[in-house]
């Protein structure tokens, strides 16, 4: 079986430091004070996912773990929602990375929508639990978010893997 999309550029091994900055400069957006705004994307589990789907033998549930922690104190909230919550993303990202990656990138959206919703779920659940109160249904759009931002999200992240296009007329791959 053939994939749906093919592309004619050849992506260059991805650089270990790009996948670290990229991951703390998630985080550091992921800090910003946005209060309460519904609708505003978790960029940790983006960049998590995105690693996870691309590179999961190199970002996997121990990074997400560790991030996850990360985001719990940052946010002074109920140690290991986060955690929870990006180890379940990180797992289901890097159990569907061969399949997810076989479709363009409008369609891994919608294969990702459920590992977004559910991550989102798992944090909800959490809360509950613990006795918090419902945040509202508006909370769950971030899952949508998160999915509209899923190709220009991939798009950026794999720019710097571009090789240059070169013409060699010794060499016709």
């Amino acid at each position: 079986m053939q994939p749906t999309h093919t592309s004619s550029r050849i992506l260059l091994p991805v650089k270990p430091w790009f996948i670290v900055v990229s991951l703390l400069f998630s985080l550091t957006i992921n800090l910003a004070p946005l209060g309460k705004v519904p609708g505003v994307p978790d960029w940790v589990a983006l960049a998590i996912v995105f690693w996870c789907v691309r590179e999961p033998h190199r970002v996997g549930m121990a990074s997400a773990f560790l991030l996850g922690l990360v985001t719990d104190v940052a946010n002074a909230s109920l140690m290991g929602e986060h955690a929870l919550a990006y180890v379940l993303a990180a797992y289901g990202a890097s159990t569907l990375s061969r399949r997810i990656l076989w479709f363009p990138f409008l369609q891994q959206s919608m294969h990702l929508f459920p590992l977004f919703l559910g991550m989102h779920v798992t944090i909800v659940l959490v809360r509950l639990v613990a006795g918090a109160g419902f945040p509202g249904w508006a909370y769950f759009l971030s899952s949508l978010s998160e999915v509209l931002l899923w190709p220009p999200i991939t798009y950026l992240l794999l720019l710097p893997q571009y090789q240059p296009v070169d013409k060699d007329k010794n060499r016709p791959i």
